[in-house]
Formats: structure tokens, sequence, C-alpha cells
């Protein structure tokens, strides 16, 4: 199976870096294919244009989207990783959401107004590797919408019976040693089974 992975993380030697890396070679244990989109490493744009916002109607004509859209198109399985900020995604990740799965390439927006058509419905699953700095209460009680975007809104263009996984460390900002390994530990327990 083909694996994007995608990974947010500004810091190189972070936490994120270190559960990337684990993801990484868990999959690659499990015998996937797989891809690294390093946002932060890339320098990747993260902010749409007007004239991008303008044309939605089309495909993006950006050569720097290029090797992100070839990416999604190969792609079977995705799995991202990284920190959950304010409750949801980091900015750079919901920019990359924004200015990768557009028109003619995650869906198609019909002329007479129907249901949007999926063009990624080879993507069979769907998984989230991320930390949060509130307790798992906490954050449930603000609604988890990170998750909620990648594993309802994301997922819903995808294979009509993708899987999904969702491992999050909460409580990040009073981890402790014991607390980051038991989690890298049980991250490449899970997806030596995914």
């Amino acid at each position: 199976m083909r694996c994007l992975v995608v990974h947010c993380h500004p810091v190189p030697e972070s936490f994120g870096a270190a559960l990337r890396d684990v993801a990484l070679s868990a999959l690659a244990e499990r015998g996937f294919e797989v891809r690294l989109v390093d946002l932060y490493e890339e320098g990747f744009e993260p902010v749409l244009s007007s004239e991008e916002r303008r044309n939605m109607e089309n495909a993006p004509t950006d050569p720097k989207l290029a090797p992100h859209i070839d990416n999604l198109r190969w792609a079977q399985a995705i799995l991202f990783v990284y920190p959950t900020w304010w409750y949801g995604l980091p900015a750079m990740l919901k920019g990359w959401l924004d200015r990768v799965w557009w028109t003619d390439v995650a869906f198609k927006l019909p002329p007479d107004g129907g249901r949007i058509v999926s063009l990624v419905g080879h993507i069979s699953k769907v998984g989230v590797v991320t930390t949060c700095g509130a307790s798992w209460p906490i954050s449930l009680l603000m609604g988890q919408p990170g998750r909620k975007t990648l594993l309802r809104g994301v997922r819903a263009l995808c294979a009509p019976r993708s899987s999904t996984l969702y491992l999050a460390h909460y409580n990040m900002d009073r981890s402790t040693p014991e607390s980051r390994a038991a989690y890298l530990a049980k991250v490449r327990k899970r997806l030596a089974r995914w």
C-alpha cells in the first residue's frame, strides 16, 4: 500500500519529529511504500492567494503545488503527523488542505450544482498522529476540531468505507520522558497493525 505521510512541525528536533520518524519506520516495516511531505522543511506556502480563490473552479496552476497534487493522486493511505494547537490544525497544515485538496484534484464541482464528486476515492486509510497540550476531557469539551476536519471532512472525500486511526498524546504540556516514550511505543504498535 502507498502511504503519504504529511508532517507539520516547525522545530526539526521536536517530539513531533520523533513521531514522524517512528511513523515512517513502522509503516516501512509493515511493507508500505511511503512518501513524506514535510511542510516546514520544504517551506510550503500555506496562504491561499486571491487569484487562487477567484479561480477555484479549476485545478491549481502554481507549479510548486504539482508535487503535492502528484502525491495525493499516488496515495492509497494518508497519515497526518502534527501538533494540535488551539484544539485544531496548525495553520501550515490547514493551508496545505486549502491549496492542495482543491477542485479537479480532490473533488469536482458538478456544473448543475449537484453533489460534489470525489477524485480521491483511491485513499482507503486516513490516520492522525498528534499531540495535544490539553487533557482529553478538555479537548473533548472543545469539540476536537482538528480531528473532525481530518477524520470527517477529509475522509468524506476518500473511499466510502475508508478506515481511520486517531492517536493523541494528551496533556503534552505536562508530559514526561516516560509518557513520551510510551506514546512513541503506542504509535509504533498501532501503525504496525494499520
